[in-house]
């Protein structure tokens, strides 16, 4: 029998070169590669998609839809890892850990559309706390996060790696931290609402740090603005349940968080993995809700790459 193919267009990119990475040497598949010279080339793009298995879009999101449109054979099954899809009911949420059968759905998929490295950690506690009726559709969510500069993309790495090795120029200029999205039109915000089940859309406020990779992403809670007898014991409780059984995803015990002194957004940079935490302040009513993970690993490459083999499976 032969092997299952997979072609990735966009493969030079940030996303497309991890998961090149972390494909090659694999035995059970085979991957379909486009010489330099052809990478732009609209037509041997679209007859590489055609004759692959799986085709994986590390693209602009205009790129990603105009790839999809090349498809003419019913057969091919794609993971988007652009933005171009998030939102978009045809297409399955590639996010395994989010709800019940999600990863099978992931699996059975003719299209999946992977999470963005900030609404991953932003679903990942928002959505099973509104689910189960602790946190209210309606509540005024606020995400405040902080990512590496891999995640501005290939210009921003050259960005950064030149002001780190001293060449002259704009890289010089470079603050130590860039707060972004100051319009609040970030183009995450509504995935983020979506697939959180958030009735109004939230406030999303991201910034870039003088690191490569790894996000650290906080969500403030107001305990009097949740139903009666709802605590952070409560909610801390609730994540441990619904994650229970997601060997990719680590929730701190109560006790860790009241201890940690500070969070790293770089732990679990190289890994899939994704730490939650729960931090308390009963006597102010206040709770701070964490997520820790690679933006180019559960962010981004390492969930297209689980994505491909639940499809795979």
């Amino acid at each position: 029998m032969s092997l299952p193919t997979v072609f990735i267009d966009g493969d030079q990119g940030t996303t497309g070169l991890q998961i090149h990475d972390r494909l090659r040497g694999r035995s059970d598949l085979q991957l379909l590669s486009l010489p330099a010279a052809d990478r732009k080339d609209p037509r041997r793009r679209a007859q590489a998609i055609n004759a692959c298995d799986i085709a994986l879009l590390c693209l602009p999101d205009a790129a990603a839809r105009e790839a999809v449109g090349f498809i003419r054979n019913p057969q091919v099954r794609v993971i988007d890892a652009s933005s171009a899809h998030r939102t978009d009911p045809e297409w399955v949420y590639g996010f395994p850990e989010m709800a019940p059968g999600q990863a099978r759905r992931i699996a059975q998929a003719q299209r999946v559309s992977n999470p963005g490295c900030y609404p991953t950690g932003a679903v990942a506690l928002l959505r099973p706390l509104v689910q189960a009726g602790l946190l209210p559709a309606d509540h005024p969510v606020a995400v405040s996060a902080i990512s590496g500069y891999s995640g501005g993309g290939r210009a921003a790495i050259e960005a950064h790696e030149a002001h780190e090795a001293g060449e002259p120029g704009d890289a010089a200029r470079m603050p130590p931290t860039q707060v972004y999205g100051l319009a609040l039109e970030h183009k995450h915000t509504p995935e983020i609402a979506l697939h959180a089940g958030l009735s109004h859309r939230p406030f999303f406020v991201p910034a870039y740090g003088a690191y490569r990779q790894g996000i650290v992403l906080t969500v403030p809670i107001e305990l009097r603005l949740l139903p009666a007898g709802v605590d952070g014991q409560r909610l801390h409780a609730c994540l441990a349940q619904h994650y229970a059984e997601a060997p990719n995803v680590e929730l701190m015990s109560l006790a860790d968080a009241q201890a940690a002194q500070h969070l790293d957004p770089q732990a679990l940079n190289g890994s899939n993995g994704l730490r939650l935490g729960v931090f308390v302040n009963a006597r102010h009513g206040q709770v701070l809700l964490s997520a820790v993970f690679d933006n180019l690993g559960k962010g981004a490459s390492g969930a297209a790459v689980q994505n491909l083999d639940l499809m795979l499976a």
